[in-house]
């Protein structure tokens, strides 16, 4: 039954939407923890079974470049909250702003040397420098800089996969393995090694942060804030005839655009990665449709979710830390031991424990430890740390 809205579901929404966001990161996060080969584009000769190749196509058709875009629209969303929260506090929302951006590039950047080189903290913190400066346009130019953007990204893949050589860029074969089993190697190493490891990677965050994640992150952006200026989700009742559409139509679509991604080689194969972002918007849009008639029907769902995403930028974080606990040298050194299956299973396991975390601690917090020292930040004085 559809419960009648009420104050503060609107936020419960948004957070439980953020919340499986991180679910859908963290399960494409911790194979790049877990081991060198996917960062390398090859495949790990230890668990190259037909089962293993299934395995990894299922996440790669139904997860791998579609969880992001979902975070990073309800970052969009979130910032018109910060707007309203400046308003209500009576303070002056730029340097708030200014100061909130500044303090996520500074914890990525942390993030990547300390515990996980494939942050978008910073990609995140740069881009939002940009919605700052479009935060008064109308919201019928945002959706137009939005499309625009996002059509550059997708025209910017079908040219490279169509005229450019990548051959002269990416590694041969051999030399990918080889580079796998390096990287490998480094996570074992002790804690300069695994530094080290991550900093090697910073050319490749650039070139993935300029090329895909920061303009596709900017058009989710805008399109998030338009959201949030319409409170999209404050009108949700879980029955609206739309949520059925983007059902029936990002499914298809999305799932269509995910088999070609997958079986065109993923990641490897520029025109494979040009099919997922032309149709994984579309399979997002129906998670989202999904889960908010979930939510609306069935309230623990939402009530399961809302606290790991009301602590999103602590849970985040919390998944690199256990990354590296787990598999690199500074912690059990167990990278390149996980099959697929095993390292899935892991990350929805941990995700469980966050779940369970994050409610314990909402019940005598009102932030969770990295939301309270960027609200520190942000405000310029010390919050409470009691609930």
């Amino acid at each position: 039954m559809t419960r009648p809205f009420a104050a503060g579901t609107r936020v419960q929404d948004v957070d439980a939407l953020r919340g499986f966001a991180l679910l859908g990161i963290f399960i494409v996060n911790i194979t790049f923890m877990a081991s060198g080969y996917p960062g390398n584009l090859v495949t790990d000769p230890a668990f190259s079974s037909t089962f293993d190749d299934v395995v990894r196509g299922l996440s790669s058709v139904f997860v791998d470049m579609k969880f992001y875009l979902l975070f990073s629209f309800l970052f969009g969303y979130s910032f018109t909250l910060q707007i309203e929260a400046a308003a209500r506090a009576g303070a002056a929302f730029a340097p708030r702003m200014l100061c909130r951006i500044a303090g996520l590039f500074a914890l990525g950047v942390l993030h990547i040397v300390l515990l996980y080189g494939g942050d978008i903290l910073t990609t995140y913190a740069v881009v939002c420098l940009i919605l700052f400066w479009l935060r008064g346009v109308s919201d019928r130019t945002a959706l137009r800089i939005a499309a625009v953007v996002y059509g550059v990204v997708l025209l910017s893949a079908l040219a490279s996969g169509l005229f450019l050589d990548r051959s002269a860029f990416v590694p041969s074969g051999a030399e990918a393995l080889a580079n796998a089993e390096r990287s490998t190697a480094a996570l074992l190493g002790g804690w300069g090694d695994v530094i080290g490891e991550h900093l090697d990677g910073l050319s490749l965050l650039f070139v993935q942060a300029v090329s895909l994640q920061g303009p596709a992150g900017l058009a989710m952006f805008l399109l998030g804030m338009v959201a949030g200026r319409r409170r999209l989700f404050a009108r949700v009742r879980g029955d609206e005839p739309v949520l059925r559409r983007l059902q029936w139509i990002g499914f298809p679509v999305g799932i269509a655009g995910g088999v070609a991604y997958t079986l065109g080689g993923g990641n490897g194969n520029t025109l494979a990665v040009a099919a997922s972002i032309a149709t994984a918007p579309l399979l997002t849009a129906a998670y989202v449709a999904t889960l908010l008639r979930v939510m609306h029907r069935t309230a623990s769902v939402r009530d399961a979710l809302a606290p790991a995403g009301r602590i999103a930028l602590t849970n985040y974080l919390a998944q690199a830390l256990f990354g590296l606990l787990v598999f690199t040298g500074a912690g059990l050194g167990l990278a390149g031991t996980f099959s697929p299956l095993a390292t899935t299973g892991l990350a929805v396991a941990f995700f469980a424990v966050q779940l369970a975390a994050s409610a314990w601690w909402l019940r005598g917090h009102r932030y969770g430890p990295a939301e309270w020292l960027l609200r520190w930040i942000t405000n310029a004085r010390r919050p409470a740390w009691r609930a």
